[in-house]
């Protein structure tokens, strides 16, 4: 344990220590809904619990419904008991409470804002709140700028006196680069690119964070991490649940937009990315960006060689019978959205000229599972041709970034015995077990961050255009292409077959997690 923690110090000391915020209110747009009784008040409950929240700390709500203050606190806290990792503690709980309240107003309501900035004003003066404003959207994507625009004519997107405002705003950001491209104008329109905060939570969790201490406090594995040592990378991020009631979202947006756009491109970018000049927010974004510029972009006509989609039938899930995805709740009979993609791409700098990037993520998976595979070129085995030591598996070093965050390293050795034989073995690290602490969840990490004014963890306007540069032209080849022949997989299976050619060689595979 000593020896590990010793590794990683040379990087944390560039690391933000753990420390309070200032005083600040945190304003969260559809607060009536699931994201914020699920995870957003839960995060900042368990922060208020571990001490990180500062005092007079407080907590306003804006939504549609005729809720009042007693009835909002009331509904968060059944809703805590629930999903809080730590449960709910009823006198801290109270004390959490005495800041919560709500304000009722649609979106497009210039009341609503005035009533808000009233609310603020009030908090600043009996809670010392100093004038320090986070806004959230946690709304649909459509609502988005109608917000930005209210809090802009509001007079709310700058503080009063010396305070802060920041925002931020929830994925996904754009249906397509032109999408986004308004957005952002619409956004900059309003705020400044500092203070604004494009949230993807994958970004929160403890293995995705790793990957940079793992990478670059460790002078054994980065000499490694390059186009001589590496054959391929698979990044997988597999769901075993259908579309939960999400039905009319999901026609709209596939598994391209809501998986590939963002998480897997974060994971991709932090896997491929150049040392930064130094742990922060810019330094880290500036080299996210260079990986995103240098992937060699998918042509529309060329979506049949390098992509492949989709669409889960009916079949199994823990021996439990599931419909298909054409029998979900707000899918059309007929409907041609995708609920697997699997993608090659290629990044084409010196680091990692001629590797390839192997991306996949479906719905109805056999395995709830999110994993970083970094598999090592074989070595080679002429020593063992021809004899029973010639079926050695490579060296493959694995980053589970969730459900069991940890890291896990398969080399091959020699079976104990007087036959010669070989047998791929595993050295596991779980941050649970090691630690012997149980990890914050992501959204915990990811609005503290944003309370300090640490963008790190978040999307600059830049890095979200050039992730929408590649996913577009994918989409446009899609919609010129034949569609499949949908369903093309069973749930409970691990996708299509013929996401198999995309491995390009056929001794590679696969990872059946």
């Amino acid at each position: 344990m000593t020896d590990t923690v010793s590794i990683a110090n040379p990087l944390r000391a560039g690391m933000r220590m753990q420390r309070t915020p200032e005083p600040c209110t945190v304003v969260i747009f559809g607060a009536t809904g699931d994201l914020t009784h699920r995870k957003l008040v839960p995060a900042l409950y368990n922060l208020q619990r571990e001490r990180l929240l500062p005092p007079g700390f407080s907590v306003v709500g804006f939504a549609r419904r005729a809720w009042s203050d007693e009835f909002f606190r009331e509904s968060l806290l059944n809703e805590a008991k629930e999903f809080s990792r730590s449960g709910v503690e009823p006198t801290l709980w109270e004390t959490f409470a005495e800041g919560v309240s709500y304000v009722q107003s649609s979106f497009d309501d210039p009341a609503g804002y005035a009533a808000l900035a009233a609310r603020l004003n009030e908090l600043d003066e009996r809670r010392g709140a100093s004038g320090n404003r986070l806004f959230y959207l946690s709304t649909p994507p459509e609502s988005y700028a109608t917000i930005i625009q209210q809090l802009g004519a509001a007079g709310l997107a700058r503080s009063p006196g010396d305070g802060w405002t920041r925002i931020i705003i929830e994925k996904p950001f754009g249906r397509d680069l032109a999408g986004a491209r308004a957005l952002n104008a619409e956004v900059h329109k309003v705020f400044d690119e500092r203070q604004v905060y494009r949230i993807d939570h994958y970004l929160g969790k403890e293995t995705v964070q790793n990957i940079l201490v793992f990478r670059f406090a460790n002078g054994i594995f980065e000499p490694l991490w390059d186009r001589r040592y590496v054959d391929h990378v698979q990044i997988t991020v597999a769901e075993t649940v259908g579309l939960e009631g999400r039905g009319g979202y999901y026609e709209h947006a596939g598994a391209m937009r809501d998986m590939v756009q963002n998480h897997l491109m974060q994971l991709l970018t932090l896997t491929a990315m150049e040392p930064p000049i130094g742990y922060r927010a810019d330094a880290v974004r500036d080299e996210k960006v260079k990986v995103l510029r240098a992937i060699r972009a998918v042509a529309p006509e060329q979506v049949e060689q390098f992509t492949v989609r989709g669409q889960y039938g009916a079949g199994s899930i823990g021996g439990e019978p599931v419909p298909g995805y054409r029998q979900e709740e707000g899918v059309a009979p007929e409907s041609g959205t995708e609920t697997y993609v699997a993608l090659q791409f290629f990044v084409d700098n010196w680091r990692w000229a001629g590797v390839p990037f192997l991306l996949r993520t479906g719905k109805r998976l056999p395995k709830r599972v999110s994993e970083i595979a970094i598999q090592f070129r074989s070595a080679p085995l002429m020593l063992f041709e021809g004899g029973p030591l010639s079926d050695i598996e490579p060296n493959v070093l694995a980053m589970q970034v969730q459900p069991d965050e940890g890291i896990t390293l398969r080399f091959d050795s020699k079976v104990p015995g007087q036959a010669n034989q070989i047998r791929p073995v595993t050295m596991d690290f779980r941050y649970n077990a090691a630690f012997g602490v149980e990890s914050p969840e992501a959204y915990e990490r990811l609005l503290l961050d944003a309370m300090l004014g640490d963008s790190t963890l978040f999307t600059r306007s830049d890095e979200v255009e050039a992730s929408w540069s590649l996913i577009t032209p994918i989409h446009q080849g899609w919609a010129n292409a034949a569609p499949p022949a949908f369903p093309n997989y069973e749930a409970g299976t691990w996708g299509p077959k013929e996401a198999d050619r995309l491995l390009g060689k056929e001794w590679r595979a696969w990872r059946r997690l």
